[in-house]
């Protein structure tokens, strides 16, 4: 099969990632590296591989079949409308867009060409999350109660030293949390309703610093939410899963699913039901659920690929990134206003077959 020649716009840590896998994923080729900085241009000669500024530098013998976009959240609907009017399949980095209107405005862009639209919430390709999606859509559980999620880790000062990080659109809740709402959607449903509140005391960046999140479900569940990247912590999807080996990983939970007859904690998945009534004075079985590991930036990859060829309808559909962020936009109305925001509220809508 010939292989497919895979361009990644962007080379930022996440760009510099996904390149590394195209070059080392069988049956793709990295044809290009676009970004118009002298970071991109030296990883593109050192990687030996073609280096543009821009997609619009690219000429017809260097067309890619696909093109992963990790640009800095206020690029992505620009970046990908250019590769969308090209006529060629793209995998967009969370978020899809750091404003609902626009994200809205590229889905009905890639849904009127027919040009397949994939959004990079890579995590719900973890096997890890396939079985415990299994577990809870089993029964295991009972009915699904309550569910705690944490992301608390350090950043250090430089990592603000690049602007866009420390501007509207950046901080935790765009960057980082926005996956931990996308797996708590796949997990357990659509979000009725949101309540938040965020602070940037320890930065005072025009972005927060750190946040909490109450989210109802349209099924009854409640969530809590927890983020920081200003807390010396073990407790991440970062530090517990080891996901990306530059993280230090450290045992622990930064999942908990509470149900009637059971828990499962995430990322050992760690299932304690049970043994007859559930009673708070009797003893729970422990089990450890085995799964078997892959990297899930490698099966998205792979995923994409099945996308361009035809094989395989987007597990993460440009409306599905839009539903998330919609999710996530009503976090930050909720943080500003200091209300509840209910989902179905103009401009906040959970359903993600209304654009």
């Amino acid at each position: 099969m010939k292989p497919l020649k895979i361009a990644v716009m962007g080379a930022g840590l996440i760009g510099r990632r996904h390149a590394e896998r195209v070059i080392s994923e069988p049956g793709t080729l990295l044809s290009a590296l676009i970004d118009p900085s002298p970071v991109g241009r030296d990883f593109a000669g050192n990687a030996g591989i073609q280096w543009y500024p821009s997609f619009q530098d690219i000429g017809p013998e260097d067309r890619p079949d696909g093109v992963i976009v990790a640009t800095p959240n206020q690029l992505h609907v620009e970046n990908a409308m250019e590769i969308i009017a090209a006529g060629i399949p793209v995998l967009i980095e969370k978020p899809i867009a750091d404003d609902v209107d626009a994200a809205a405005a590229l889905v009905i862009a890639g849904e009127s060409a027919g040009i397949p639209l994939l959004v990079g919430h890579h995590r719900r390709h973890n096997p890890m999350i396939q079985v415990a999606k299994q577990i809870v859509d089993s029964g295991r559980l009972g009915r699904i109660v309550t569910v705690h999620g944490t992301f608390w880790v350090a950043k250090p000062d430089d990592y603000f030293d690049i602007p866009w990080r420390r501007e509207a659109g950046a901080g935790p809740i765009f960057v980082n949390l926005i996956h931990d709402v996308d797996l708590f959607r796949f997990l357990f449903g659509e979000v009725e309703a949101v309540h938040a509140m965020e602070s940037h005391a320890v930065r005072h960046h025009a972005v927060e610093d750190t946040s909490v999140v109450a989210l109802r479900f349209a099924n009854g569940v409640l969530a809590t939410l927890t983020g920081s990247d200003a807390v010396a912590a073990p407790w991440s999807w970062e530090a517990t899963t080891g996901e990306n080996p530059a993280f230090p990983r450290y045992a622990g939970h930064c999942y908990q699913i509470g149900g009637t007859k059971g828990s499962l904690g995430i990322p050992d998945l760690t299932l304690w039901t049970a043994t007859a009534k559930p009673d708070w004075l009797e003893p729970l079985a422990e089990e450890r659920v085995a799964y078997e590991a892959a990297d899930p930036l490698c099966r998205q990859l792979s995923h994409f690929c099945d996308v361009i060829r035809g094989e395989a309808a987007p597990l993460v559909s440009g409306r599905e990134g839009l539903a998330t962020l919609r999710v996530v936009e009503a976090i930050k109305r909720s943080a500003r206003s200091g209300q509840m925001i209910h989902l179905s509220d103009a401009g906040a809508c959970a359903d993600p077959q209304k654009v």
